[in-house]
């Protein structure tokens, strides 16, 4: 199973110095590490438990040194620019201060009585939880993740992207370096090392990906009926009704769209706006896009960075000629540049339900356009899909805004605003989107298992 981890430089097509896979024998180690710690872990309690990580988030907020070296290797392993590397790794700070504000809950027992009976439900970490973690934001969710497994009193053992060994090696160092030896384990490699991990004496697995790698991982843990937590990613639609303000909704479609580099789980990928406003919304969008400035990630003056990778890049490039060949018309041609992945965005209109760019996951800087009459049509469109995790609503603050909201088949919703990513609120996925969810309270109890204590009164 040991290998290199080779990997390039998205800006440079460059190889990057290559990183050690992890044998069988270290991830079993990693294992069984984090399960000899795990008991230890939870008779800290809460608030030692709190206490520790709190350190973490202090040292990710006032070691500047450290939190630069983070974001330069998030830009130099998939390309994000630098400024929104350095807003990533600030995150980490946030979100951890957060999910300690929000967990304390989750962890508490519960007590009441009924019929002669009280009934104390006591809650309890499920043991090991293995964190796979994405590319596009290699710091920031799996940094999620990980804190609701900590925080109720799991160990956990991460799997870095393969596209981000570094990344996630750093930030491992960084969290590791305040924890209690081996509860919070690292694995690095591929495809067989996420089997390999998903197949060993772990209790859980929290994974952020695609649709396929979620499913291969459901059928892998059902044999031992290990727990899950997926994020499938998603086709997020966006509807602009008539009367909407087109100046934010315009603005909102190509930050969301194209910002980095489309590579985000909740971007918009479909906006169906209405006929008598679509002039106007595309050329405000036309404009908006010719503001965004791609070049080096490293560069302060960057907006949109190159893609993480070839293989993204292709998949993009050809749902982009799919719909070229069926008809849609490109307002802005997205340039392509080599050598690296470099993609710019582009401004498709006309696009038709049938087409790939309307139906597969795009990931890719994309502001695909349709146009629609009534707005049951518009709702219908938007629905017709497997997808599920994010969508959004423009319009006047009405009943019609808020009757299309509550008919998006969608996790997450938005009214004149995107999806709520509040850590009090639960990160959820509807349909292929997600199994299980995320974030708070109730979002933590996904990394705990509840056991009753009936007493008679």
């Amino acid at each position: 199973m040991s290998d290199s981890i080779e990997t390039r430089n998205p800006a440079t097509g460059e190889p990057l110095a290559p990183v050690e896979a992890s044998t069988s024998a270290q991830l079993t180690a990693a294992v069984a590490a984090a399960s000899e710690a795990q008991p230890g872990w939870w008779s800290l309690g809460f608030d030692g438990r709190a206490e520790l990580l709190r350190r973490f988030a202090a040292r990710v907020r006032d070691d500047s040194e450290a939190a630069e070296s983070l974001a330069r290797a998030i830009s130099t392993e998939m390309g994000k620019p630098l400024k929104n590397a350095r807003a990533e790794v600030a995150n980490v700070h946030k979100r951890t201060e957060t999910f300690i504000a929000r967990a304390r809950g989750a962890c508490e027992d519960e007590r009441g009585s009924e019929g002669g009976i009280e009934v104390t439900t006591q809650w309890r970490p499920l043991g090991v939880v293995a964190v796979i973690a994405p590319w596009n934001f290699p710091v920031s969710t799996p940094n999620n993740l990980v804190m609701s497994a900590l925080l109720t009193g799991n160990a956990v053992v991460l799997k870095p992207s393969e596209l981000t060994p570094r990344s996630g090696a750093l930030y491992h160092e960084l969290l590791a370096s305040v924890l209690p030896p081996g509860l919070f384990g690292l694995v690095q490699g591929g495809g067989g090392v996420g089997r390999a991990l998903v197949a060993s004496e772990i209790d859980m697995v929290a994974f952020t990906g695609s649709i396929a790698t979620g499913q291969a991982i459901m059928r892998e843990a059902a044999s031992a009926m290990k727990r899950l937590v997926l994020e499938l990613g998603g086709k997020d639609p966006m509807i602009v009704l008539p009367g909407a303000d087109v100046e934010a909704a315009a603005r909102f479609a190509v930050q969301n769209s194209i910002g980095n580099s489309g590579q985000v789980c909740v971007a918009t990928e479909r906006v169906f706006v209405h006929r008598a406003i679509e002039d106007a919304f595309i050329a405000r969008v036309r404009e908006l896009v010719s503001e965004f400035q791609l070049g080096d990630p490293l560069d302060d003056g960057t907006d949109i960075g190159p893609m993480a990778s070839e293989g993204q890049r292709e998949i993009v490039l050809a749902q982009l000629a799919d719909a070229r060949a069926r008809g849609a018309e490109f307002v802005v041609e997205g340039e392509v540049r080599n050598p690296g992945y470099w993609l710019g965005p582009s401004v498709v209109r006309g696009v038709a339900d049938d087409m790939r760019l309307a139906s597969e996951e795009t990931f890719g800087p994309v502001v695909a356009i349709s146009t629609y009459d009534e707005v049951g049509e518009a709702l219908r469109r938007a629905n017709a899909t497997k997808y599920g995790l994010g969508a959004s609503v423009w319009g006047p603050a009405d009943a019609t805004t808020q009757g299309v909201a509550e008919g998006l088949e969608a996790g997450m919703i938005g009214i004149n605003r995107g999806p709520s990513a509040a850590a009090g609120a639960p990160w959820v996925g509807w349909k292929m989107s997600g199994f299980g969810y995320t974030r708070s309270t109730a979002g933590m109890r996904n990394f705990m298992l509840p056991r009753t204590h009936a007493r008679n009164l």
